[in-house]
């Protein structure tokens, strides 16, 4: 059954662009009739980080979310079969100084989880190699695809979480770029409780602590979908000043900051479906 659905997804590859951005919207708003638990999920989600709106429009963000995540899903056969070509004129690059500005050199790319995410890779797969940190899925053959196709451009190396941080460090001392998405809940023994739209969230504190082992630059790197079939934007921002500071906790609270300033611009592209508050400081209820 998964062959069969990696083999429709193959076939929609060969599609126009705007068809596939018709039928990922038309995919999302089936999901978001269906994925009832996963729905519920991004509603607490929004009423925790969002508290200010009514429960209307957060109900519109949150249909709003399944048509970007199902466009992220469906155009992701983009990334995965179409040509290098392709896939490059469809995204238009904001800030590419920063990203030059630290090429060879020890750098922590910041991709938070928004659905554009691999869009963004692909572009940066095409124009070095990287390094980056992957979880199994419980689907082999699935683990072993997303890894194919994740590193299908160039000389991409791709690492284990059970791998640790080894490799990773000897790649970024080779002045290759660490792909990291640090916002998903991991529990705290590698992290703390950091603020994440006032709510206390379990974070990783790698990133500053990996940018002191290295003396890495750390340079956030964000794509969004644009409407229709305009394609995508994808920004890269000034490497932070005067960062780590040698507070890690500081540090990490001024990452969360920063991810949070960028879903306020584009809430709808956030990943929300994850249970981004699942870990709870003792004593405190659940949410989910």
């Amino acid at each position: 059954m998964t062959r069969l659905g990696v083999f429709l997804l193959w076939l929609l590859h060969f599609l126009p662009f705007r068809v596939l951005v018709w039928i990922g919207n038309a995919l999302g708003l089936l999901l978001y009739v269906l994925a009832k638990e996963r729905r519920r999920v991004s509603a607490i989600n929004l009423s925790l980080c969002f508290p200010e709106l009514s429960e209307a429009q957060r109900t519109l963000m949150v249909r709003d979310h399944f048509k970007m995540f199902a466009r992220g899903l469906i155009e992701r056969t983009i990334l995965w079969w179409s040509s290098g070509t392709r896939i490059l004129g469809l995204i238009r690059v904001e800030g590419v100084e920063h990203f030059n500005a630290v090429k060879g050199k020890p750098v922590i790319l910041l991709v938070p989880h928004f659905v554009g995410m691999d869009v963004g890779g692909q572009w940066v797969a095409q124009h070095t190699d990287t390094v980056c940190m992957y979880a199994n899925q419980k689907n082999l053959y699935l683990t072993e695809l997303l890894l194919k196709k994740r590193a299908r451009f160039g000389n991409q190396l791709l690492y284990s979480r059970q791998q640790g941080l080894r490799p990773i460090l000897k790649g970024m001392r080779k002045g290759m770029p660490f792909v990291y998405p640090p916002d998903q809940d991991q529990g705290v023994k590698d992290g703390a409780f950091i603020p994440f739209f006032g709510v206390p969230a379990a974070t990783m504190t790698s990133v500053p602590r990996i940018a002191q082992m290295t003396g890495a630059a750390v340079v956030p790197c964000i794509t969004r979908l644009l409407p229709g079939a305009a394609g995508y934007v994808l920004t890269f921002y000034p490497a932070w000043e005067n960062y780590p500071s040698g507070d890690d906790i500081a540090d990490t609270r001024y990452m969360n900051e920063f991810i949070e300033q960028r879903v306020r611009e584009m809430p709808e592209q956030y990943f929300w479906l994850h249970k981004r508050f699942k870990t709870r400081p003792e004593g405190e209820p659940k949410f989910y």
